[in-house]
């Protein structure tokens, strides 16, 4: 009993303890953190989505970041301590999971362990695709106390609390609260059919829709339809079943090995339907591991940005796999010794992302590169020189970043080049001494808003983020041109990023370059693809 008692305060330690230490540090500026930024910016000031500015999915990605920003500043720093709070939500959440369907007490170390450093450790920052997978956890972990729960009463307020984060989740990112639905309507089903009893089932079904239908409801006066991608024009789809198909035959090597192994492990475990039926508890745990891989398969394709968004599979698929071979070997050894083992598993296991952490307190070898000669004129090829294609000398090294200076950047380091061009900006005689400054913004520099300060334009046609066809289309980009064109804006920053498919609209900058005048340049904050800031004044 001790020993569980001594393992559970561990788990909880791990999740809070990592989740808290980035909050610490002083880190590099993230890309794609400026969209993070400026919506939690905007909604702390008290701007709606749709109704202030367009984005294509709803806007519960930025209601904790905002939040955080009203009670700590809306420096960028602070999103990481948003994301440090959702990260103990998120391990929380999963814990209790894993409490709901009994998995034994060295599992539910080793895997709370696993899921804190594989999903949350390296997300230091706030991301929808991220949050999302966190609300519907959140609304799994309530369906699981709503299953097993006693009290009829306590039944019907968690029914109540997964329709609501079912809904927060859809309202973050339209396909993954999409999966997160149909999951939960999966066990329930699976619930209703074991219990005769379907009464929560249609509460969650009806709870969900009328919740989402309420807040459509509310938000259709704001051209709602217009800009919430559900695949209709001017969106693309995102759902593709030829993409979907191609990448889990083509590699997801790790989930088809998950999916074997729990359809085998499902195959010895339950011999009959009465036994699927009787063991309640694993019976669930199965649906659920294989909804998680499902899940899985089909978000690595809807939202591919970062690649290891799903990555969270691994986890429940651990759990399942190890709780059974524990059960089923019966292994005779103390719990605390085998959840030492199986976490030192894990660690070894895992060991690529702190290892990066590990190698700046180990003096390095030296590496060779370019063309290298031993002491007896042999041409040395190793892994560092096999190839001579030099790296990309325009990218700055996140090592020689520096402190950027302003107080929206504390804690942030940049390159030095950003860090000058953003003083040059600061120093414009028409940033100095205009009233009422007119700023257009197409670039990663959205803090500006509060820094120089400059008033974001708002209204249903303006949108949030300027990648056209994601974040604006046809409509604003004319828009947007009549404005250029009519030197509507004092200043202009404009982005270029040719690696990108107009990430920032290419052809702005044709119309910027003709209509106003650039008076500096300067490089990106970015570790990744070329980016140039563009500075542009009135003629």
């Amino acid at each position: 009993m001790k020993q569980s008692k001594a393992l559970n305060f561990l788990e909880i330690f791990i999740i809070v303890s990592l989740a808290l230490f980035p909050a610490f540090l002083a880190f590099p500026y993230r890309v794609n953190v400026f969209l993070s930024w400026e919506g939690a910016y905007r909604i702390s000031e008290g701007q709606l989505p749709f109704r202030d500015f367009g984005i294509p999915m709803g806007g519960m990605y930025w209601v904790i970041p905002a939040v955080f920003f009203k009670i700590f500043g809306s420096q960028v720093i602070t999103l990481v301590k948003a994301q440090a709070f959702i990260n103990i939500i998120s391990g929380l959440a999963f814990r209790s999971i894993l409490k709901s369907v009994d998995v034994v007490a060295p599992v539910k170390f080793a895997s709370v362990l696993l899921y804190c450093i594989s999903f949350s450790f390296f997300n230091f920052w706030p991301w929808y695709n991220h949050t999302v997978v966190v609300y519907g956890f959140l609304a799994i972990a309530f369906l699981l106390k709503l299953i097993f729960a006693a009290n009829t009463e306590h039944k019907w307020l968690y029914t109540a609390l997964v329709a609501l984060f079912t809904t927060f989740s859809f309202f973050t990112k339209q396909d993954g609260g999409g999966l997160i639905f149909f999951t939960c309507l999966f066990i329930l089903l699976y619930d209703a059919w074991c219990e005769k009893k379907w009464q929560y089932i249609v509460t969650y079904v009806t709870a969900t829709m009328g919740l989402i239908f309420l807040v459509i409801l509310f938000l259709s006066r704001y051209e709602f339809s217009y800009w919430f991608n559900y695949g209709q024009f001017p969106h693309n789809s995102r759902i593709s079943g030829d993409d979907i198909i191609d990448e889990f035959l083509g590699s997801s090597q790790w989930l088809k090995f998950y999916i074997f192994f729990v359809l085998l492990i499902a195959i010895v475990q339950f011999k009959s339907v009465r036994s699927f039926l009787s063991e309640k508890k694993q019976t669930v745990f199965l649906l659920l591991t294989l909804g998680i891989l499902c899940f899985a398969t089909i978000f690595q394709i809807t939202s591919y940005t970062p690649t290891n968004s799903n990555i969270f599979f691994h986890s429940f698929a651990f759990a399942f796999i190890l709780n059974f071979i524990v059960r089923r070997l019966k292994i005779d050894m103390p719990v605390t010794r085998l959840a030492v083992l199986l976490g030192a598993g894990v660690l070894f296991w895992w060991s690529h992302v702190y290892w990066n952490y590990m190698q700046r307190m180990i003096v390095k070898p030296v590496k060779e590169t370019g063309i290298v000669m031993s002491p007896a004129k042999e041409n040395i090829v190793g892994k560092h020189n096999a190839s001579l294609v030099e790296n990309d000398t325009t990218i700055i090294p996140q090592g020689k970043w520096v402190k950027a200076g302003l107080p929206v950047l504390r804690k942030i380091k940049m390159p030095e080049p950003t860090v000058k061009g953003i003083e040059h900006i600061m120093n414009l005689d028409v940033v100095k001494n205009k009233k009422d400054l007119r700023v257009l913004n197409m670039s990663e520099l959205t803090f500006l808003a509060k820094e120089i300060p400059y008033k974001l334009e708002t209204g249903t046609n303006f949108p949030l983020w300027y990648h056209l066809g994601v974040g604006m289309f046809r409509r604003e980009a004319n828009m947007f041109e009549e404005r250029i064109k009519a030197n509507y804006y004092d200043v202009v920053l404009f982005e270029y990023l040719p690696e990108l498919n107009n990430f920032y609209p290419f052809e702005l900058r044709d119309i910027l370059k003709d209509q106003y005048r650039q008076v500096d340049s300067f490089y990106a904050p970015r570790n990744t693809a070329h980016g140039i800031i563009e500075v542009y004044i009135k003629k």
